[in-house]
């Protein structure tokens, strides 16, 4: 009709479908750690985006590990804590694969019974994960029982991320004690992994050298922080040397041979010397007031 305008149908853009963010389930294999376990879970548990589940795998431990980790558990019901017994074999790798069966979440981060996550670090870790040409991550620590680099964020990335670029073309590393590996990465992987029986190899570059090998891409993320604890620098001279060598035997067992796979050695074994000298290990200002916000009242 004449002097009626008729308004034009605005045309709907349907919504594009919100892709959820890859799970995260976090394995914690542990021998006698009921000193450290308790910091470990309730930095698990204080995280910005939760974790799947919590895996605590006891490996024949003989002391309190297990009743500690059953008490944090019984303590956050509903969390996903879970604690498994591998008590087969001694030993790391066979520790590790136990907890990797077990997981169920899309991405495996593994830490250790030391490692203290950032509050952001599952978020991290998934956001990461989220390019799906990515198999695993890695990312810096900080030593929190060194009060030299207790209070750095950034102390070990300094290091950590000039060796990762410098052998990245050869062959990427992954660190045991923060890193995390897509679950379908790891099947792909699962047959070929070495078991390291005499207890000889870094299990944690025997996987990224799989990985490599298979294709996967390894990648690391400066902002996926962790603490762990210094403590093999009280090993001795000897047994301290012996680790080391364990870059060393990883390599030789894949046939891999080049000066820059060889500096993270050199380099920790003359960090050893360096830290043993400058402070025994005791809890920086950092660490102390990182267990008041976890609620630990004493030294653990």
């Amino acid at each position: 009709m004449a002097g009626i305008e008729i308004p034009r149908r605005r045309r709907v853009r349907s919504a594009r479908p919100v892709t959820p963010p890859p799970t995260v389930s976090l394995v914690i294999p542990a021998f006698n750690e009921e000193t450290t376990i308790e910091r470990c879970l309730l930095a698990a548990l204080r995280q910005t985006q939760a974790p799947r589940e919590v895996i605590v795998v006891d490996n024949r431990s003989t002391d309190g590990t297990a009743a500690v980790a059953r008490r944090v558990a019984e303590s956050h019901p509903g969390a996903g804590v879970r604690i498994l017994r591998q008590f087969d074999v001694q030993g790391l790798v066979p520790t590790r694969n136990a907890g990797f069966a077990a997981a169920r979440g899309d991405i495996i981060g593994r830490i250790d019974a030391d490692s203290v996550i950032a509050p952001d670090w599952v978020e991290h870790v998934s956001r990461a994960m989220g390019d799906p040409a990515i198999g695993a991550v890695t990312g810096p620590v900080t030593y929190y029982d060194v009060p030299l680099f207790g209070s750095s964020s950034v102390s070990d990335d300094l290091v950590r991320r000039p060796l990762w670029h410098l052998g990245k073309s050869r062959c990427p590393f992954l660190y045991g004690s923060n890193m995390a590996i897509r679950a379908q990465a790891w099947r792909a992987i699962e047959g070929s992994a070495c078991p390291d029986h005499d207890d000889v190899l870094h299990e944690d570059i025997d996987l990224a050298v799989h990985l490599k090998e298979t294709g996967i891409r390894v990648a690391y993320v400066p902002r996926m922080r962790a603490g762990v604890s210094a403590r093999r620098i009280e090993s001795s001279p000897s047994a301290f040397r012996a680790y080391t060598h364990r870059f060393n035997a990883t390599y030789e067992s894949h046939g891999i041979d080049h000066w820059t796979l060889r500096a993270p050695r050199h380099l920790l074994q003359g960090l050893f010397w360096g830290l043993r000298s400058a402070s025994s290990l005791t809890p920086s200002s950092a660490t102390r007031k990182a267990d008041a916000d976890l609620g630990l009242s004493r030294k653990v």
